[in-house]
């Protein structure tokens, strides 16, 4: 699940252009308008091997589905997602204090950072959060798995740069087969929540539609990756103080289990998962980077199954392996043909 601000249009994806993605995913995760080869220059090598920070973000993202379910079960849908970004800021706040980064300045840099906000944070947490009172964990999972569909279909109307090929229009094509697949539309979407199910996608679209906002207008920003996506996620924290009150009441009781549902998802799920997507991105590069995507709803559906005790039936899970197929085309390049001899 992504959170920041992005690569391409990919789920959770990364490139080395200035707008980096993320995920998840996305969950619930967000990516910063950053070159991420600049993000990683001047660092040490990290003490942690890459290939253990790259397992437990795709384990944070996985289970943040899980998370947010449980969060639901104490708290109103928005608390949730404020909470989650409150604790998410405050991780990232810590970093930049310990590295000395400063916010970025500018009006017109916050403006942009406002609505990236509203589209990578604020409006796809709401929304999956809702989703989650009507529909497993499970399923949203796998309909977060979906924003590499939604990122290419938009990419080709917003992005003149994204030629479609033969490849990644099957690719789309196939991952669209495998969400009609994990929905049962052949059984006309018999014991589906339609609405939980309708937020999920739509909280899975938010995410490409902010990462090509954030193409178009932050890219080549001066300022760090940390620095961006911090502000961001405090734009999100904002905006989601003002409208919890408006639509929510104060909790008559904080239980346990709920409340550190809802840090675990804020400090892990979005602020140290930002920091490690970073960080992988930046020495392994974008192409293995993104490679997480495809491990979150595998993760999502297992937590859910085995920890929440939902119900899988057959096409859920093929269905999820078609989507994923289908996400793995939309992301291949066309080959460069050889230039002709004279």
């Amino acid at each position: 699940m992504s959170t920041a601000t992005p690569p391409r249009p990919g789920p959770d994806s990364a490139s080395p252009s200035p707008a980096v993605a993320a995920a998840a995913p996305a969950v619930t995760a967000a990516p910063a308008a950053v070159d991420p080869a600049r993000a990683g220059a001047g660092r040490t090598h990290p003490a942690v091997d890459w290939r253990i920070r790259f397992a437990a973000l795709a384990l944070i993202w996985g289970f943040s589905f899980l998370l947010i379910k449980v969060g639901t079960h104490g708290f109103a849908p928005f608390q949730v997602t404020f909470g989650r970004l409150f604790f998410g800021t405050a991780v990232l706040a810590v970093a930049m204090a310990v590295k000395r980064d400063r916010l970025p300045r500018g009006l017109r840099t916050w403006g942009h950072l406002a609505v990236a906000a509203f589209f990578l944070n604020a409006l796809p947490f709401s929304l999956f959060a809702y989703a989650e009172l009507t529909i497993p964990s499970t399923l949203a999972g796998i309909c977060n798995a979906t924003s590499p569909l939604w990122g290419m279909a938009l990419s080709l109307v917003a992005l003149s740069e994204d030629r479609p090929t033969r490849r990644r229009v099957a690719g789309l094509g196939l991952g669209f087969l495998g969400v009609l697949t994990v929905l049962g539309a052949w059984q006309g979407f018999s014991g589906l929540d339609v609405t939980g199910t309708a937020m999920a996608l739509l909280a899975s679209l938010s995410y490409p539609i902010g990462w090509i906002y954030v193409r178009r207008t932050l890219a080549g920003n001066s300022g760090s990756h940390l620095s961006l996506t911090g502000a961001q996620l405090f734009l999100a924290t904002l905006q989601l103080a003002v409208v919890t009150p408006l639509f929510t009441t104060l909790p008559d009781a904080f239980p346990a289990g709920p409340l550190l549902a809802v840090i675990v998802l804020g400090a892990l799920g979005t602020g140290l998962a930002i920091l490690l997507q970073y960080g992988v991105v930046a020495e392994v590069g974008p192409t293995t980077g993104q490679m997480v995507t495809y491990f979150i709803p595998v993760i999502a559906t297992a937590a859910g199954v085995t920890l929440l005790g939902e119900q899988l039936s057959w096409n859920t899970p093929v269905g999820a392996l078609i989507v994923l197929a289908g996400a793995a085309l939309t992301q291949t390049k066309a080959r460069k043909r050889p230039a002709p001899q004279p």
